[in-house]
């Protein structure tokens, strides 16, 4: 067999990463049979790319317009670091009546960590979020319209934009593909992209909560600025250095 290329070789990094949910320098540079300083070079070159994000001794796939995982792969990473976030962020609720939850699994987290003990309104476009809600005692499920996505399991599309835009909610819980402060919030797909942009209009105040490593990647679609977030949580996970940095664009950075 002849030697790939370094392109090759970055193509096969990068199914591998999309098809595992990250690589190790070293089982890459056994496989590939090269030196682990060539698959950290290449790592270093995928990174430059926007392809992955490194890590001490591997990578992760940094999700793309051409890549996005399920929401059943995001139901089993970092499960304990999304759970403390969706429990801060849901006590950020104050005397909210209604409230958009996005798509995704931390913010269904957070839709389940809502009080039960007085009446809510949840807007949302996620299926998951509607069913685990629609039994809950004192809230009441708005469910938008419109194409279902297969994978996330949430409408798109302008009905559901539409629908979306006839509301003014209190607060709106979002999740993101990536957030960076030079991009601000990010997301693969177009039109997930403009439900998300929708619902920051349609509120009064915006909540971002995602897990340490959104921060600095960037994604196809821009759909909001750092500084129209009232407040962004993460773990601790998430250096308070960067925390300050985001801090300094106007939300409050909570670290759980």
């Amino acid at each position: 067999m002849s030697a790939m290329s370094a392109e090759e070789r970055q193509r096969e990094i990068v199914k591998a990463a999309r098809r595992a949910g990250s690589v190790d320098v070293t089982k890459l540079a056994a496989e590939l049979g090269v030196a682990k300083e060539t698959v950290r070079r290449d790592l270093r070159a995928l990174e430059d790319h926007g392809l992955v994000r490194r890590t001490h001794g591997g990578a992760y796939p940094v999700e793309s317009a051409g890549f996005e995982t399920t929401l059943a792969f995001r139901a089993t990473s970092h499960v304990p670091e999304k759970r403390r976030i969706a429990t801060a962020a849901a006590e950020l609720v104050g005397d909210a009546e209604t409230v958009f939850v996005d798509e995704g699994f931390t913010p269904q987290l957070i839709a389940e960590a809502l009080p039960r003990d007085r009446p809510l309104t949840v807007v949302t476009a996620s299926l998951a979020t509607a069913g685990a809600l629609a039994e809950a005692g004192n809230t009441t499920v708005l469910l938008l319209g419109g194409r279902v996505r297969p994978g996330t399991l949430a409408t798109v599309d302008h009905w559901t934009t539409k629908m979306l835009s006839g509301f003014v909610v209190d607060l709106a819980y979002i999740g993101a593909n990536g957030i960076s402060r030079d991009h601000g919030l990010t997301t693969p797909d177009p039109a997930v992209s403009e439900v998300k942009a929708q619902a920051v209009r349609a509120a009064r105040r915006t909540v971002f909560a995602g897990v340490h490593t959104k921060f600095g990647a960037v994604s196809f679609c821009r759909f909001a600025d750092i500084g129209t977030l009232e407040a962004i949580v993460t773990s601790t996970l998430l250096p308070a250095s960067e925390a300050h940095r985001y801090s300094l664009l106007g939300p409050q950075v909570i670290r759980v």
